[in-house]
């Protein structure tokens, strides 16, 4: 019996929209994000966690930061996507694209086709929002990646025990040359000692590598997740302290808070 080589491929997405960054090196700038449903990790701080299952449906914006979605069933696949993008890149309005989740990662075969089709399409950048412990996916899309926001998962804060994947991770991005930079959740919880293994690691792979550390902005009582404990930000003289040890090893620390729950940008 011969293969089927001719399956379409496709996603099962959350969301598409046009927004405002509100992390790391891209804060403040426009982007057309794509978020795609699935995660397999469960961070106790999560402030997206409906994505860490595949919905039924998604969410598509009509006209960019009008917030008017229709309603399309999942999976969707590669040529509508490509579709709804186009309709939203309106000339002169976007940074670039925004792949987050959930964890876009899960999509990995999916990207593989869908990226070098959406750059051509769009001329847009792309860039890689991903909790960095998928190594081997991350090799099978790196030539069409322009820049990746590595999350390093704390157990201090997340829960999540994923140091070696994430070695192994940045490792790979600082081989590829791609620009990398790596954000940091930080809480009243937030273990020292980590933070300063952390650093090390940075130190050994790369230390031009920008670190932001961004205090939690607590989740209020609907969005909490059930059974998780209550994270907390930190108090400030913690952040001057943690700031001040990782600089010791690390160019660039940044502290910025995570600016899209204040402009309400979930």
């Amino acid at each position: 019996m011969t293969e089927n080589t001719n399956v379409t491929p496709n996603a099962r997405l959350i969301e598409i929209f046009s927004g405002i960054q509100g992390e790391g090196l891209n804060v403040g700038t426009r982007q057309i994000f794509i978020r795609f449903a699935l995660c397999d990790l469960r961070c106790h701080f999560c402030d997206s966690s409906s994505t860490w299952i595949a919905p039924n449906e998604c969410k598509i914006e009509r006209s960019p930061g009008l917030r008017d979605f229709e309603i399309h069933s999942n999976p969707v696949s590669l040529s509508m996507i490509l579709e709804w993008v186009k309709r939203q890149n309106i000339p002169c309005l976007h940074d670039s694209i925004s792949l987050t989740g959930g964890e876009p990662l899960l999509h990995a075969s999916f990207l593989k086709e869908f990226l070098p089709q959406v750059r051509a399409a769009t001329g847009l950048p792309i860039y890689l929002e991903t909790g960095g412990h998928r190594p081997e996916q991350l090799m099978m899309v790196l030539p069409y990646i322009d820049s990746i926001g590595m999350d390093f998962k704390l157990n201090s804060v997340s829960g999540e025990k994923r140091f070696s994947e994430h070695a192994r991770f940045l490792q790979l991005c600082n081989e590829s040359q791609v620009e990398t930079f790596v954000k940091i959740i930080i809480s009243d919880r937030t273990d020292s000692m980590e933070l300063e293994r952390v650093a090390e690691l940075l130190a050994n792979v790369n230390p031009q590598i920008p670190v932001f550390l961004q205090p939690v902005t607590p989740l209020g009582e609907s969005a909490q997740i059930v059974d998780a404990p209550i994270v907390l930000a930190p108090s400030p003289d913690q952040v001057l302290i943690w700031q001040g040890m990782m600089k010791r090893l690390v160019k660039q620390v940044r502290v910025v808070p995570q600016t899209h729950k204040m402009l309400n940008q979930l």
